[in-house]
């Protein structure tokens, strides 16, 4: 079943709507498929559209300023220069784009002469990287050709009579991107957002489709499939017909991937705020079976004894973490990372929750006094999940009882860490799941994706006893967003206390007290 659209989502697009009305695009269900075929016909480039941006209430203040200086500057060399991809898609639903990418006419070693900061990298796909004042823009060119070839190619062996040049170079670099709401170009300069592939008419309905035939695009790319769950989940899309085929057909493909490359499609996934969702797309398709098998073995084990997965404990760490982060205010991976090993922690081994309370306060940097107390005042407050909190009176363990099981936990900590870098650790820690089918284990544990170093760092985290504590209070402090999205320690510590006090304390005081309401 596709996911239900969201009352923002709704909202957000319900814009769209009447302008597509007024600008009466006459768009046709499927017709980008025609635009494959090596016999297109003039009349098929008729479907093109240029629209109007201010229609759709897109302001170039919008657009950040080193992007506009990249535009700005290929300009006036004399190259075209435009906004494509996520980016347009995203001011379009008034989003504030993770990033800004760039394609134009001018060869990327010509980009790079442009600027003083600039690099090209990739070898497949080359782009340009631009720094200015501290922020990237992505460079690519409609010359760029992919060096090495995944999958077919299509050819245009000439530009159909009365096509203009512009457009047809447009509508070709078209053919080689993924879904159709990724592809958009915006000319900032005219106000004009060109659309060769009716993705106006899929943001309209809410739905992603792949721009070529879906098992043809994934077979070419494989990473198009977590990229596709990631955007369904992080827009609230539902897949059409073709897609969602495809996608189930070919969801094991992903064990293709470089490791390197599954990390990174998973961090977006998890990192931007959409990591619930996400993991329930992976799950309905298959992937987290292959991804995360002890997360998945936990979820099809639980969700036979309880009323729905949403209520499970590992999905509520996953919502909490989501209300705390977006999409241009992202986590480091080292956070979703800790997640996940506290939660198989906890469930290999279940606890008290004054435990897990006063680990949580720790993390918040109180000192143990503090944290034993705000422990036992909040310890019957406490959610109650099955199996992972032992439920029980705040006065059943004496103070150095809780430290004693504290200092266990932090070590049952790190070996859970080690099951999510180390295939022989996940193996061994499947066997618990008797019951789970998971095809291809064997395979898959060849597939761990989290690198040591990764796993070191997260224990790491861990070690807050042995770093020493700090003295500011949960009341005072507030989410420092940049050193949480570089990866300080500290700033971790505190966010996963947070996360966790949120998802165990029905308390809506000391939930939320863990961060200011200005630092959300």
């Amino acid at each position: 079943m596709a996911l239900s659209h969201s009352r923002e989502a709704r909202s957000l697009l319900s814009r769209l709507i009447p302008s597509l009305e007024r600008l009466k695009c006459s768009f046709v269900e499927d017709g980008n498929r025609a635009h494959f075929s090596s016999h297109t016909g003039q009349g098929e480039f008729s479907k093109w559209r240029k629209l109007d941006s201010r229609n759709f209430g897109i302001a170039t203040s919008m657009i950040s300023i080193a992007s506009w200086k990249v535009l700005k500057n290929l300009r006036e060399k004399g190259f075209e220069a435009y906004l494509v991809g996520g980016c347009v898609r995203d001011l379009l639903l008034n989003k504030v784009p993770k990033d800004f990418d760039v394609i134009t006419t001018g060869g990327l070693k010509q980009v790079k002469r442009k600027f003083q900061k600039a690099i090209i990298v990739g070898k497949r796909f080359p782009i340009c990287r631009v720094t200015i004042k501290g922020s990237v823009v992505e460079v690519s060119s409609f010359e760029t050709v992919a060096k090495e070839s995944g999958g077919e190619t299509t050819y245009i062996s000439q530009m159909p009579k009365g096509c203009d040049p512009s457009d047809f170079r447009r509508w070709k670099n078209c053919l080689s991107r993924d879904f159709t709401v990724n592809s958009l170009f915006f000319d900032p300069f005219v106000n004009a957002i060109y659309d060769y592939t009716n993705a106006m008419m899929d943001l309209k309905s809410l739905k992603l489709r792949t721009v070529k035939p879906a098992h043809l695009s994934f077979k070419e790319d494989q990473a198009r499939i977590l990229r596709g769950l990631r955007l369904a989940a992080r827009l609230n899309l539902s897949f059409s017909e073709e897609t969602e085929d495809a996608l189930y057909s070919l969801s094991s493909s992903v064990a293709d991937l470089s490791v390197s490359r599954i990390l990174m499609e998973v961090n977006y996934m998890l990192s931007y705020g959409a990591a619930e969702r996400s993991l329930l797309l992976l799950k309905r398709f298959q992937l987290l079976d292959m991804l995360l098998p002890f997360h998945a073995a936990y979820l099809s084990e639980q969700v036979h004894n309880q009323l729905g997965v949403r209520s499970l404990m590992l999905m509520k760490l996953f919502f909490n973490l989501d209300q705390l982060i977006t999409c241009d205010q992202p986590c480091t991976e080292s956070l979703w990372v800790a997640i996940l090993a506290f939660h198989l922690a906890i469930f290999s081994y279940p606890q008290h929750p004054a435990v897990v309370l006063t680990f949580a306060s720790l993390l918040y940097h109180r000192t143990l006094e503090e944290s034993i107390t705000i422990a036992r005042q909040n310890a019957l407050a406490t959610r109650i999940y099955i199996p992972e909190i032992c439920m029980g009176a705040p006065d059943d363990l004496l103070d150095d009882e809780i430290v004693e099981k504290v200092t266990l936990f932090v070590g049952h900590l790190k070996k859970s860490v080690d099951v999510l870098i180390n295939k022989d650790r996940l193996l061994e820690s499947m066997a618990r799941f008797p019951e789970f089918s998971c095809s291809g284990l064997e395979e898959l544990v060849f597939q761990v994706f989290i690198p040591q170093k990764m796993g070191q760092k997260v224990k790491h985290i861990f070690d807050f006893w042995r770093d020493g504590d700090s003295s500011v209070g949960v009341s005072e402090r507030e989410i420092h967003r940049r050193l949480l999205k570089e990866g300080n320690v500290n700033e971790i510590r505190f966010v996963l206390g947070t996360i966790i006090t949120r998802t165990l304390v029905r308390s809506k005081k000391l939930a939320q007290g863990a961060v200011a309401e200005a630092g959300n």
